[in-house]
């Protein structure tokens, strides 16, 4: 079984006006906007990110990874 820890983080307030280091650390999260949601393993990178910018971010565990989006295109299923 997969013992990876999932977390379910969310932006809550906006970038603007915040360092760039702040902004830097949205974006590798994959964030960009007050209200984009993302799930990201709970690996030490990431902690360190979530860390740098509570004051920005909302954070839940996940019990289950995400599922795999496939395009319209992807036909190996």
């Amino acid at each position: 079984m997969n013992n990876i820890q999932w977390l379910k983080i969310t932006q809550t307030r906006s970038g603007i006006g915040r360092p760039p280091q702040h902004r830097r650390i949205l974006k590798s999260l994959g964030l960009g906007r007050p209200g984009y949601t993302v799930i990201r393993p709970a690996t030490p990178n990431i902690l360190g990110m979530i860390r740098k910018i509570p004051h920005l971010l909302s954070v839940e565990p996940v019990s289950e990874p995400p599922q795999e989006r496939r395009g319209k295109d992807d036909t190996s299923a």
